[in-house]
């Protein structure tokens, strides 16, 4: 009798480490990182937004969710000289440091901006193929072909 419940709370015990074990994930797994909801004076939503000043112009970015965004918001209002490289984009070395999860893009997009490294902002204004890794914080639809000079481009909420 008991040998039969001895090997009952083993069969048991081995049973639920089974189970408990088998939960768990080896693979760490992204942040499901959200960017914060406001609401204004009516109870409407609004949402976190960034613009981009070049040349006179305000264009609308479409934001990616992640640390890096929420961190880059943190800073506007920020008004910079972006240097050119390579005829294809603007670039700038922030004096900080911003959270980062690179990944090779394969491809760039006409207006994508992304972060290169932990402190370097890019606007690419020419679709291309890349090897290099960044950190996509956004896109800006319609935006022209920059000239190969520095410009001065100012972010804001």
């Amino acid at each position: 009798m008991k040998k039969i419940i001895l090997i009952s709370f083993l069969f048991s015990l081995v049973f639920l480490t089974t189970i408990g074990c088998s939960n768990k994930n080896d693979k760490e797994e992204e942040p499901n990182i959200e960017i914060q909801d406001e609401y204004d004076n009516e109870g409407e939503r609004m949402e976190e937004k960034m613009e981009v000043v070049i040349n006179g112009t305000t264009y609308n970015v479409n934001l990616e969710s992640n640390p890096t965004v929420i961190s880059l918001l943190d800073l506007l209002p920020i008004d910079i000289n972006m240097k050119e490289l390579n005829g294809n984009e603007k670039y700038f070395y922030l004096d900080t440091t911003l959270p980062s999860n690179p990944k090779k893009p394969e491809k760039i997009e006409k207006g994508d901006i992304m972060l290169y490294s932990d402190d370097c902002l890019v606007i690419f204004y020419k679709t291309f193929k890349t090897n290099y890794t960044y950190t996509k914080i956004g896109h800006i639809d319609n935006l022209p072909d920059l000239d190969s000079k520095s410009i001065n481009i100012k972010f804001t909420k």
